[in-house]
């Protein structure tokens, strides 16, 4: 069997049954026959001048466009037979979506100005929330939150698939909104708590900090515990450059020396051993978005789309003017050809 013959040019259109369309050769085979001449006349007559007046230069006009109609309602009759259709199709798209928390430190020292963007200092939140948009913007099937943490925790965006309402409310992600300090702990409970009440197969928490835990009532070790129970896996991100550094003050507009810039790495590296995750250091832009990177391939939601395709069925616009073509040539038999020569009066 034939298949289905699309028409380069058309998109979304094909002939369902093509072969029928082998009949538009039979209009250059009648078109020859007409043009031609015969061998041999049909009947003799012993003079031309018993047949004057019976065809006139009218007549001769309607046959062929009789003719022409009936060639008409053969390419009409094909391509009615050949069922064009237009295809309408339509894609399903089944995803296991990952439900994903940023979990992000919003401490003061999260103000110094270690990093650096199109060649200008930058502090080290900014930089995460660069970071941050093009990480939330690649992931179009999961559902994404903030929590943020310093000496307590507070939820700038909670789990959404909007991914525009998302970005826009990085701003409420700021320094200075809840009680200084470095919480790990309760932060990662926080988002912990948050994916609890998903429904998806896969959770995952991301923690960026600068900092070690110095406040809160839990462990980071026991909050990680609780996101293990709870099937989460946990990625751990420290983010800044070891050295002595100053924390500017924004509402003061002085700097605050904070002596050697310390990380517990140890800690860090034990919360994501727990969580079943990974352990990364981020010094500068680079290797920040490297790590979102990393994360974004490690979590890689699964996508299922399966494409269904409808036709609507356009074959009786043709067979309508191929029945139109086929009437008025019946008509013009009838009403304008002659086809036979009519008896002379006695």
């Amino acid at each position: 069997m034939i298949a289905a013959l699309s028409i380069p040019g058309i998109p979304d259109f094909q002939f369902a049954q093509p072969w029928w369309l082998l009949l538009l050769g039979l209009v250059p085979v009648m078109l020859a026959i007409r043009g031609g001449k015969a061998a041999r006349p049909a009947i003799s007559f012993p003079t031309v001048s018993l047949l004057r007046g019976v065809a006139s230069p009218a007549r001769a006009g309607f046959g062929w466009m009789w003719f022409s109609l009936v060639l008409a309602a053969i390419v009409f009759g094909a391509g009615a037979l050949a069922r064009p259709q237009k295809l309408l199709a339509t894609e399903e798209e089944k995803s296991d979506g990952i439900s994903i928390m940023l979990t992000v430190d919003v401490s003061l020292s999260m103000l110094i100005e270690d990093f650096f963007i199109g060649g200008q200092p930058v502090n080290r939140l900014t930089a995460a929330k660069r970071v941050m948009t093009d990480f939330i913007q690649g992931r179009k099937a999961d559902r994404i939150g903030i929590v943020a943490f310093a000496g307590e925790t507070y939820l700038p965006c909670p789990l959404t698939l909007d991914r525009d309402w998302l970005i826009n409310n990085l701003d409420r992600v700021q320094t200075q909104r809840v009680g200084d300090g470095t919480a790990i702990g309760s932060g990662l409970a926080s988002a912990a708590n948050r994916l609890n009440k998903e429904k998806t197969k896969s959770k995952v928490i991301v923690l960026l900090t600068d900092g070690a835990n110095n406040s809160g009532r839990l462990s980071p070790q026991d909050a990680a515990r609780l996101g293990a129970t709870l099937g989460i896996k946990i990625y751990t991100i420290a983010i800044g450059t070891p050295g002595v550094h100053v924390i500017p003050d924004p509402r003061r507009g002085t700097f605050t020396p904070v002596g050697q810039q310390l990380f517990d790495e140890k800690t860090l590296k034990e919360v994501a051993a727990i969580g079943s995750g990974q352990f990364y250091m981020a010094q500068d832009l680079n290797s920040l978005s490297d790590v979102f990177t990393t994360i974004d391939k490690l979590e890689k939601t699964k996508i299922e789309r399966r494409k269904f395709t409808e036709v609507e069925e356009l074959f009786h616009w043709p067979l309508y003017a191929a029945g139109a073509c086929l009437l008025l040539a019946l008509l013009l038999s009838v009403l304008f050809m002659q086809t036979a020569p009519e008896s002379l009066p006695a």
